[in-house]
């Protein structure tokens, strides 16, 4: 890891350090590092000791959790500005309660938490935030688990793809492209690999996606908008 250029200050401006001035930023950052992972690399581990907190800058990652059939639930589709390990503002901090892995090469904001304990104690304001923060991902699995029971496989699937095509899509001439595979898609909208591939399906020959081996052409999202 290597220290961060602390000008970088506008580009940090985020949920976490909402409330702070320039010059209480600027400490935070101070002892933030920055450290780069490349794809396909686990970079915390379910259970394991909290000892940093990361803010993704750049690049994609996911949350997750085996089973004990070692079948992969896929938590979260991480995104720029996002943030694992929130647990690490705690003076006594719980386990990592998901491991986390790069799904392209990724760079990170990293605060020790010794570090970042001494920050939370300079500046109130980031416990208050990290509460906000944690507040946000518990809705973000409420609704996730009401859309279960409200909404049918094709309403799920069809909102978690144009939830990615907002977030982490590339607008081509050809349309929105997510780099995801089906597993994974399955998994972020609760329904099976067989389901996910049979809609798919159906919505190619309707015009309104085209795949790809591990990418996900949205061509007309406007066919996705399912009631």
């Amino acid at each position: 890891m290597k220290a961060i250029a602390v000008p970088e200050i506008g580009k940090a401006r985020g949920r976490l350090f909402a409330g702070l001035r320039d010059n209480e930023l600027r400490e935070v950052l101070s002892v933030a590092q920055s450290r780069r992972v490349p794809a396909r690399q686990q970079f915390t581990s379910f259970d394991g000791r909290p000892d940093y907190l990361f803010i993704l800058k750049e690049g994609r990652a996911r949350s997750y959790l085996l089973t004990e059939a070692g079948a992969e639930v896929l938590l979260l589709w991480l995104v720029p500005g996002d943030i694992i390990g929130l647990v690490s503002l705690m003076s006594s901090p719980l386990r990592y309660m998901a491991s986390a892995s790069t799904v392209t090469d990724c760079e990170f904001l990293v605060w020790e938490h010794t570090h970042l304990r001494r920050l939370a104690k300079t500046f109130p304001q980031l416990i208050e935030n990290g509460l906000r923060l944690g507040l946000h991902y518990l809705k973000v699995f409420i609704d996730r688990h009401a859309s279960v029971i409200n909404k049918n496989a094709e309403g799920r699937l069809a909102h978690t793809l144009l939830q990615l095509a907002s977030q982490v899509g590339e607008v081509q001439p050809s349309g929105v492209i997510i780099e995801i595979t089906n597993e994974q898609l399955s998994s972020l909208s609760d329904i099976s690999s067989f389901t996910a591939s049979r809609l798919l399906s159906k919505w190619e020959r309707n015009g309104a996606v085209c795949k790809e081996r591990g990418r996900v052409t949205v061509v007309a999202p406007e066919a996705l908008m399912i009631p």
